[in-house]
């Protein structure tokens, strides 16, 4: 009896059971076959049962094996609502969690016992060809069931965070412990009544400058998050429904059918469905550098966060967010916010600088005004000495000794610029934010402030120059060049072969709606694109049935350095197999031996022709067109044959025919320059920036589109090296590079490496070099470069993490603004630089110089803590806020060597430091005589005039050069609302807070005379603008005094 047992969809075998039935006598039966007889119905109709039960659409997955029982077991869908084991517990993870981790593992042995590819792509319930379904519904479903592609990120830093940090700070930390005590021994003699009022107004002072500070960081750390989000928001390329889409990456579901190409980031865990020449770089996620080959039979695997390295393909998704290793490794990692860019560590050194200064006087001014306590060379408020040694209560000489080193400390806090660091910081948040806006996008923060320094752009054509809107404008066939009625015209044979060479030669696609009557959709790269609508369109190409006609067997991928890309095909009707060729016009035309005439008839290349196709490239160029050739070779029988068998049509395994191929035609294409671009090139050039334009198309292309954007002047003859190919730089010696560098306007047919060698030639001269970039190749430019501008839309995940700012339109016009915004950060920095160390000079030099004469500072620790928070929170937003001008672009670029702090800068500080100096020595000493008041009155109209005056200097600040510093300032709302507060928060100081900030009420006359007197702080910043300045920068003379000391 047979053994084998086999469930078919229509009859039921079992070995010797049915020739037992079919066999049936009348003949007389043994006890025995009588036994055998029933035992056979038995089994018979129970089988048939089971037949009746059991669903009739199955399959075999492995009917190969047939020499062992096979059981069918039909894949449960994931995505059912309801999936119940054998005991009836729902399972719906268990399938799911055991894929995820083949993929995770790479583990080929057990995909295979999974069924494969094809298999896990039927158990998601998507098609390798045109997606999931793609309705929102089922999209919910699939998040649902799987997760959505998005990781846990540890929670931002919140508001206390921020508190805490300002409450570090040592100076901080000591004016709390002195109001604590001041508060104590206050209300100890004075009662709490009125003893808090000196400790409680140094508390609430303290607590009004931490609150301020901490609350503009948390800003910043908010904006600087949201920020973060936007540029981790990649779009990719996705099938849903069989229409090819973008999609963001945190919106991919499992199941999507996904395609990558050079430099995408492959965006959750998946298997690779179809592709040519795939690699994928894995270091960031193994750390090994060697691109990894994937293909459907060796390695399908495809992990989140690789790069892809080189080729194109297809996966399918299997895994997203916290289900992939990418996505378990990101949600451990947190965001640094505390990079520090050059110009703040430059800032950290200043502020260093000052505070050991500003710690010396105060220290100096310590000691004296205790050795003046202790010797009696002090008086109180009602004219008696404050110590006699004798009769002196120890709670006054605690407090008075708590307020001498208050006053001390508080010199401290105002000679230190904490406003610098928190300007720095206020004035990058604001050009950010302003930047998006304006289509920029910042990933470094370095990159705003190194901008405005920038002297030299290296500017790709296509997309930055352009509008990357490519059209098919001309075709050339043999002699003649055809410009409408393209289908009409060729030969059906060549019309044909033109079919192959578009539709197969691309990593574009075609997309059309079911419905009649709706519009071909195409997708790829912009040139993709052009020739795939002008084949279709007006060529009346039928890509459907030519996918059904031929089947590729082998890809050559475009690359950078040959300026091409390649098939093999072959027919699937007769077995004739074609390489064809498309690229850069003059290296394919190089490739080829022969040519297609119009009417399809086929010549010989000879040189005259060869050289008349040459000088018709040249035309085309010249006109600005971009020139694509395509060729072809039919293969003789036998010469693919080693590749027909290979089951892996992912790989290539040996290179394409390139020799003895057939020009069929070059294609013209127009890519319009943008509107804009030729003003911004001559905002740039106006600014001092030199512009270079580095470009892989036809030097004739590449010169044609220079002149109209504005880079070559068409009115000028082209200097002998203003104009050269990437090969004449690269052969050029080191030293003939440093000698050219700086003619070289436009490079045409350049490789990325001839991009790097630009920069690093640049940057050895001195440059501040910036560099636009889209591709993959572009990176090694991108990362070498002082600033790498990559390209929003066209650029790849790899240019885009190689770069400092991404632009997100990719117009020129973009990369001029960034230089503004460059330019206006270094700016507003200065100007705050100015205001500050103008009141930072004044204070030190007015409390030192009372304190040694006097005894005693004019102003009180929470006048000092009053004036601080004006000086460094609401100067640094007043300031750092300040929109980019016109006047910017028409200053040269500062460069590497410009110092910080420069002549125009000290000689607009020291005359205004100086004024408020010997206007407050003058009042302290001849104060109440000049005016005829009290004490009190002269002290507060001291406080009043020192802030009056910083008030007015800020409007001084506002522009460095320029004498006119109110123009624009209507629309700068943020700087007169400051104005606005700080005057009001002053008239209620002085007014009405009186106890606690140790003045008096102050006559409308007095007021006046404290206006007046701040208010001539503009005519002062006038005269001064009329003084020229040295070249020499001011602190080189000290630094030669003190060398010659």
């Amino acid at each position: 009896m047979a053994s084998k047992l086999k469930y078919s969809s229509n009859v039921v075998y079992y070995g010797g059971i049915q020739s037992v039935l079919l066999n049936i006598t009348t003949a007389p039966l043994t006890k025995s076959q009588k036994k055998w007889r029933v035992a056979c119905i038995v089994i018979y109709i129970s089988l048939s049962l089971v037949k009746k039960i059991v669903p009739k659409k199955k399959k075999i997955l492995n009917p190969k094996y047939s020499s062992h029982t096979v059981l069918e077991i039909k894949p449960v869908p994931i995505l059912a609502d309801e999936v119940e084991d054998s005991r009836g517990v729902i399972n719906t993870e268990l399938d799911q969690t055991k894929l995820t981790e083949i993929v995770k593992n790479k583990n080929l042995a057990e995909l295979h016992a999974f069924g494969g590819v094809q298999a896990v792509a039927e158990l998601l319930e998507t098609d390798a060809a045109n997606g999931v379904n793609g309705d929102e519904q089922d999209l919910i479903k699939r998040r649902m069931k799987f997760g959505s592609n998005t990781y846990h990120k540890p929670p931002p830093k919140g508001l206390i965070h921020f508190v805490v940090e300002a409450f570090k700070d040592t100076t901080i930390l000591i004016l709390l412990a002195c109001a604590g005590l001041s508060l104590a021994f206050g209300i100890r003699e004075h009662g709490a009544r009125e003893g808090w009022y000196e400790g409680g107004s140094i508390f609430v002072a303290v607590f009004l400058v931490v609150a301020v500070s901490a609350a503009s960081n948390f800003r910043q750390e908010r904006q600087f998050d949201k920020l973060s989000k936007i540029s981790n928001d990649i779009k990719i390329d996705a099938v849903r429904d069989g229409r090819r889409m973008k999609v963001s990456i945190f919106d991919v579901v499992v199941g999507d059918v996904v395609f990558l190409t050079i430099g995408d980031q492959v965006p959750a865990d998946g298997l690779f469905v179809e592709g040519h020449s795939f690699r994928v770089d894995e270091s960031s996620m193994t750390g090994e550098s060697d691109h990894v080959e994937v293909d459907l039979l060796h390695n399908p695997f495809l992990l989140s966060g690789s790069k892809v390295a080189d080729g194109w393909s297809r996966m399918v998704v299997v895994s997203v967010g916290m289900n992939t290793a990418w996505g378990e490794m990101m949600s451990s990692i947190t965001r640094d916010s505390n990079e520090q860019t050059p110009l703040q560590e430059r800032l950290n050194k200043l502020t260093s600088s000052i505070g050991k200064v500003g710690l010396a006087v105060a220290s100096f001014v310590l000691v004296v005004m205790l050795i003046r306590y202790f010797t009696g060379n002090t008086e109180n408020d009602d004219g008696f000495q404050e110590f006699n040694g004798v009769d002196r209560d120890l709670n006054d000489v605690f407090n008075s000794v708590l307020r001498i080193v208050s006053a001390a400390v508080t010199i401290v806090v105002v000679a230190i610029p904490e406003g610098l660091p928190l300007a720095v910081t206020l004035t990058l948040a604001y050009s950010m934010k302003r930047m998006m806006a304006d289509q920029a996008m910042v990933r470094k923060l370095s990159a705003c402030e190194t901008m405005g320094s920038a002297t030299v752009i290296c500017t790709d054509k296509t997309g930055t120059l352009t509008l990357n809107q490519m059209k098919v404008t001309k075709l050339c066939l043999g002699h003649e060049e055809i410009g409408h009625d393209f289908a009409r015209v060729i030969g059906r044979d060549l019309l044909e072969l033109f079919y192959q060479g578009v539709a197969f030669n691309t990593t574009g696609s075609v997309y059309k709606a079911k419905k009649t009557g709706s519009l071909f959709e195409f997708s790829g790269s912009p040139t993709e694109k052009a020739i795939l609508s002008w084949a279709v369109q007006d060529m009346g190409m039928d890509i459907e049935k030519l996918k059904s006609d031929y089947a590729i067997l082998r890809v050559e991928t475009f690359n950078s350095e040959k300026k091409r890309s390649g098939v093999l095909i072959r027919s699937n009707a007769d077995g004739s197999c074609y390489v064809h060729w498309k690229g850069a016009a003059e290296m394919v035309l190089a490739m080829c031996s022969s040519y297609y005439e119009v009417n399809g008839e086929m010549k010989r290349m000879s040189d005259e022709k060869r050289s008349q196709l040459e000088k018709i490239i040249q035309g085309m160029a010249a006109s600005s067109l971009r020139c694509i050739a395509f060729a072809y070779r039919q293969m003789e029988p036998g010469e693919s044959k080693p590749d027909e068998d290979d089951d892996d049509k992912s790989t290539t395994t040996k290179n394409l025919s390139e020799k003895d191929l057939t020009l069929l035609g070059i294609v013209g294409m127009k890519d319009p320059c943008r509107p804009g671009g030729r003003k911004a090139i001559q905002s740039c050039r106006a600014a001092g920036v030199d512009i270079k334009m580095i470009t892989g198309d036809n030097i004739f292309t590449a010169k044609a589109i220079a002149t109209e954007c504005g880079i070559l002047d068409p009115d000028e003859q082209v200097a002998d090296g203003e104009v050269i190919e990437g090969v004449e730089f690269r052969n050029y010696t080191p030293e003939e590079r440093m000698l050219k560098i700086d003619n070289i306007r436009v490079m045409g047919r350049s490789s990325p490496l001839d991009k790097l060698l630009m920069v690093q030639c640049l940057k050895q001269k001195g440059h501040v070099v910036a560099v636009t970039g889209d591709g993959t190749n572009d990176a090694p430019a991108l990362k070498e470069a002082d600033i790498g501008l990559s390209m929003g839309i066209q650029g790849t995940e790899v240019a885009k993490e190689s770069s400092d700012i991404v632009i997100l339109d990719d117009d020129f016009s973009s990369v001029a603004t960034v230089l503004r915004w460059g330019r206006c950060v270094y700016n507003n920095i200065q100007k705050f630089i100015q205001f500050q160390l103008t009141v930072n000079v004044a204070a030190l030099v007015i409390n030192f110089i009372a304190a040694v004469s006097a005894g005693d500072v004019p102003l009180t620790t929470v006048q000092l803590l009053w004036v601080n928070l004006i000086m460094d929170t609401l100067g640094a937003l007043a300031l750092a806020t300040e929109r980019p001008s016109d006047d910017l672009m028409h200053n040269r670029p500062v460069g590497r060597t410009e110092p910080l702090i420069t002549n125009i800068m000290w000689r607009n500080l020291l005359p205004q430091a100086f004024y408020q100096i010997t206007i407050l020595l003058t009042l302290q000493f001849r104060g109440r005589s000049i005016f005829n008041v009290d004490e009190e009155v002269k002290n507060t109209l001291i406080f009043n005039i020192f802030v009056l005056c910083q008030v007015f200097n800020e409007f001084n600040s506002r522009n460095l050069e320029k004498k006119n510093v109110f123009k624009g300032i209507h629309k700068n709302r943020l700087f007169l609302g400051i104005i606005v507060v700080t005057i009001a928060l002053q008239i209620v100081m002085v007014e009405f807070l009186r106890d606690f900030a140790d003045t008096v009420r102050l006559s409308l006359v007095q007021w006046g005379i404290c206006v007046a007197v701040a208010a001539v702080t503009w005519p002062i910043g006038w005269v001064m603008k009329l003084v020229p300045v040295m070249e020499k920068p001011f602190l080189s003379y000290f630094k030669v005094l003190a060398f010659r000391l």
